[in-house]
């Protein structure tokens, strides 16, 4: 019963189901995954264009970003409001390669890599691909999103471009 929501700067909100997800166009592309901290290793992703998404969603003209939440906890508590989250500018969310990855390798995406939904954006660094992918917000500033720095790293320190 997983869905990923689609809410903020849009007119017309979303909540996707899995079945919607997979027989929506897919993309499939092997590309490189680089790890801020110097591991890398080559998968082959599928799913729908990120894109595509958020185009049903009709984003509204000041929409600048796009914040991704997770169901992924950053405390051993489990505190919901320390889950992860990660933005992206929404010319970079709206890139042909950044996709709603829900395959790795022919398979459907298992836990450890994000199951069932995790964001693939291709030319972003590892901390930028956020799993298990519950709501994607629109929003015209990153102020007020958990420290204000646009995600979960990057208030712990790390740039917010993660470009590669």
């Amino acid at each position: 019963d997983w869905r990923i929501t689609v809410s903020g700067l849009v007119d017309h909100p979303l909540s996707l189901s899995m079945d919607r997800i997979r027989a929506m166009p897919q993309r499939t592309q092997i590309t490189r995954h680089d790890c801020v901290e110097g591991w890398s290793c080559i998968g082959e992703w599928s799913g729908p264009q990120l894109a595509l998404v958020l185009a049903a969603a009709a984003p509204r003209p000041n929409a600048k970003y796009a914040v991704f939440y997770c169901a992924d906890p950053m405390t051993a508590e489990g505190d919901p409001d320390h889950y992860y989250y990660e933005s992206l500018a929404l010319g970079e969310a709206m890139h042909p390669q950044t996709i709603l990855a829900h395959r790795l390798n022919g398979q459907a995406l298992d836990v450890p890599h994000g199951a069932p939904v995790r964001l693939r954006a291709e030319r972003q660094l590892g901390y930028k691909q956020p799993k298990y992918l519950q709501h994607v917000v629109l929003m015209e500033t990153l102020d007020g999103i958990g420290g204000g720095k646009g995600g979960y790293w990057e208030d712990q320190g790390y740039t917010w471009y993660g470009g590669i």
